[in-house]
């Protein structure tokens, strides 16, 4: 796909990625804009998103992020990143709306994309990386390379997941020629936590439960729960991460409730649970490492209901790689 080419004679240009965007989803659209803007002045270039977590502060223009959406516009092209089309965020109808529908993404659930054009590889490590192979380096600056680079450190877990290929370093090892601080910028995005996220992150430790022989952890925290603690979704991060680096765990759960008795659902495994699957059949999707679904029914319901499908998976009797 020739980005340039895609765009030719486009107007207007929207960008938008899915509900709750984390690092590599922020990370490739800001990428990709910072791009389009560069090298296409004359358009009129948007970039939606629900608002980002203070912490994606250092990247370049994160304060031209809309967070609402004129649903009445029609962009001549519109680019939905790291998302299928239901997962789309603020910006969703005018993705279904728009002249020319792009998807570039790398979830193996998205495997078959939702756009008129689609450069879809679940082989790779993130969406940002996608992006740098589409931008090229002859295209890159140092804020396009330092949003780009953040993307792929949050969704690689700083290279230690399994999704971390040889092309991910190298493409890693270009981006940080460009001579951003790529120490403070991990540190700051991904590492470092604020009082109240690492109170969080305590709570749920503290509360969390473990089963199946140690096989699995879960921990689920209520919106009562966050409401004492004035904590949203983006003071969340991480916690799923942590709840699976317990050592004989291996397949960790954490959910929070979003609604009367309404969960959101984080899973992560080691080698032996494809939690891609097991989003899958409860409406989400993700990688095989690590995926998320919304659920319905008291926070027991839940555990319960996904507990039979991780169980399968565990004792051999529904592989699915």
């Amino acid at each position: 796909m020739n980005l340039l080419e895609e765009c030719k004679g486009a107007g207007s240009i929207g960008i938008g990625g899915h509900v709750r965007p984390d690092g590599d989803c922020i990370g490739s659209c800001m990428g990709l804009y910072l791009y389009l803007k560069k090298e296409l002045p004359q358009a009129d270039i948007q970039v939606f998103l629900e608002k980002p977590a203070d912490i994606y502060g250092c990247i370049s223009r994160i304060g031209d992020v809309d967070s609402t959406c004129d649903e009445q516009k029609k962009f001549d092209v519109f680019f939905a990143l790291d998302t299928s089309a239901d997962r789309i965020g603020v910006a969703g109808t005018c993705f279904k709306m728009a002249g020319k529908r792009i998807n570039i993404d790398h979830h193996i659930s998205n495997e078959n994309g939702c756009g008129d054009v689609n450069f879809v590889d679940p082989s790779a490590s993130s969406t940002s990386e996608l992006v740098y192979r589409l931008i090229g380096s002859e295209g890159l600056d140092r804020d396009i390379a330092e949003a780009l680079y953040m993307g792929i450190v949050h969704d690689t877990g700083c290279f230690q997941y399994s999704c971390t290929s040889p092309s991910t370093l190298r493409a890693a090892a270009d981006l940080i020629s460009y001579g951003f601080d790529f120490s403070r910028l991990i540190e700051e995005t991904f590492y470092e936590k604020n009082y109240l996220q690492a109170q969080i992150l305590g709570r749920a430790l503290l509360e969390s439960i473990r089963f199946m022989d140690g096989r699995c952890v879960v921990s689920a925290l209520s919106r009562k729960t966050l409401d004492f603690y004035g904590a949203g979704p983006q003071d969340l991060e991480g916690i799923v991460s942590q709840l699976r680096s317990i050592k004989g765990v291996e397949c960790a759960i954490f959910l929070y409730e979003t609604g009367v008795q309404e969960y959101k659902v984080s899973l992560r495994s080691s080698e032996k649970v494809n939690v891609a699957a097991i989003a899958s059949y409860f409406g989400g999707g993700g990688h095989i490492r690590a995926a998320g679904c919304t659920m319905m029914g008291t926070a027991y319901d839940v555990i319960n209901n996904l507990s039979l499908h991780i169980e399968r998976q565990l004792d051999g009797r529904d592989e699915k790689e």
